[in-house]
């Protein structure tokens, strides 16, 4: 008895979606970092609200790191998951952004 060859997987559009979601997703982190940095600023330049922009400043960096690795990765024919490293950074940068919305709106 013969087995029947397993067909090759035909992900259709969904490598794409996932990619224009991920775009989605950075260019949101862009605009939360910089309405925080803002408002973190004012109008005066003070030590905490320096601290607080370069904060998010890096923050947003390394969000945009996940992203750019990760629609790479979708680029191939059959795209990896997400490495357990990639979850939990893009995790903390998203944790981290909300805890600085917090302190700012405080």
């Amino acid at each position: 008895m013969t087995e029947a060859a397993t067909p090759a997987r035909d992900p259709g559009l969904q490598p794409e979606r996932t990619r224009l979601a991920w775009r989605r997703t950075t260019l949101t982190c862009t605009v939360v970092a910089v309405l925080a940095a803002k408002s973190a600023i004012k109008d005066e330049i003070t030590g905490p609200g320096v601290a607080g922009a370069a904060l998010t400043a890096l923050v947003w960096i390394a969000f945009l790191a996940v992203g750019h690795r990760r629609i790479h990765a979708l680029d191939t024919a059959r795209p990896g998951p997400l490495s357990h490293r990639g979850v939990l950074l893009a995790t903390a940068c998203t944790v981290a952004l909300a805890a600085f919305a917090v302190a700012v709106v405080l």
